[in-house]
C-alpha cells in the first residue's frame, strides 16, 4: 500500500524520481513501478502500436497488472481486433469502466457530440471513464512518447498527476516511432494493422485519419482543428472543461 502524500510533497519526490529514472530502459521503469506500487500500478491501453510494446514487456517480465481499456465504442474494427489478439495472447486482465452508450449520449448532448463539441466528447467518453477507473490505483503506465506531438515533447518517465491523484509512469518516453516497430518486428507481437496504411495515431472512428510521412505523427487527430489531446493526458493545471 502506498501512503498518501501532500501534492507538493509528491510533486517534489516526482522532480527526483524524473532524474532518476530518466537514463533507465523502459523494462527497468516497469520492473522499478511493479516492485513500488505492487497491486496498485495498472496499465493504460489504447491498442495502438506502444499497447503492443508494453504488454509484451511487461509479459517477459512476467508482470501481471491491470489493464485499463477506455473504449469509446467508436473504435475502428481493426483496433477491436487488435485488442482481441492481444488479451489471447498475453491472457490480459481488462478492466472496462463504465460509459455511457453512443445512443444516449445522442440523447443527451446531441447527435454527433464529436463534429459540434469534441473537447466535450472526450470529457465524456474518455476523462470522466478514466478518474472512476483509477481510483483504485496509485500508479498508472501509458504509452506516451515525447516524438508524438509538442504537446508531449517535455514528458518526463515519471510525474505526479494532481488531477487523477496517482503517479504516471511513461516508459517509452524516450522511443521514436522507428524503435516502436522494431520492437514489434524484432519480438513478432501482433499489433494495429492500420499502422500499415498510414494511420500512425489511432484513435476514434469520426476524428481520425491518416497522416502523410511530412506530417507530425499525431496530424490525423481531430485534424482541422486545433484540438491535439483528448484530453487523459492534458497538465492539471487546465480546467475540466479545456480538457
Amino acid at each position: 500500500m502506498i501512503n498518501p502524500k501532500p501534492d507538493a510533497a509528491a510533486v517534489a519526490e516526482a522532480e527526483q524520481l524524473a532524474l532518476e529514472l530518466e537514463p533507465l530502459q523502459a523494462e527497468d521503469i516497469l520492473h522499478w513501478a511493479a516492485e513500488r506500487f505492487g497491486e496498485q500500478f495498472c496499465l493504460t491501453c489504447s491498442w495502438q502500436r506502444q499497447s503492443s510494446v508494453l504488454v509484451h514487456m511487461l509479459s517477459e517480465l512476467g508482470l501481471r497488472i491491470d489493464v485499463i481499456e477506455l473504449d469509446t465504442e467508436l473504435f475502428f474494427r481493426e483496433t477491436y481486433e487488435t485488442r482481441a489478439r492481444l488479451v489471447e495472447r498475453y491472457d490480459l486482465n481488462v478492466v472496462r469502466p463504465g460509459i455511457i452508450s453512443v445512443a444516449e449520449q445522442h440523447l443527451q448532448e446531441g447527435p454527433n457530440l464529436w463534429e459540434r463539441d469534441p473537447d466535450r466528447c472526450c470529457h465524456i467518453r474518455k476523462v470522466e471513464p478514466l478518474l472512476r477507473a483509477l481510483e483504485p490505483y496509485a500508479a498508472w503506465a501509458s504509452g506516451l512518447r515525447r516524438g508524438q506531438s509538442p504537446s508531449r515533447a517535455g514528458l518526463s518517465k515519471i510525474q505526479w498527476s494532481e488531477r487523477y491523484g496517482v503517479w504516471r509512469v511513461h516508459p517509452l518516453a524516450d522511443w521514436d516511432e522507428k524503435h516502436v516497430q522494431a520492437y514489434i518486428a524484432v519480438n513478432e507481437i501482433p499489433y494495429n494493422p492500420l499502422h500499415d496504411i498510414g494511420y500512425r495515431s489511432i484513435g476514434c472512428i469520426p476524428c481520425t485519419r491518416p497522416t502523410r510521412p511530412d506530417e507530425e505523427e499525431r496530424a490525423g487527430r481531430w485534424a482541422g482543428s486545433d484540438k491535439l489531446e483528448c484530453g487523459i493526458h492534458l497538465d492539471d493545471s487546465k480546467t475540466e472543461r479545456d480538457k
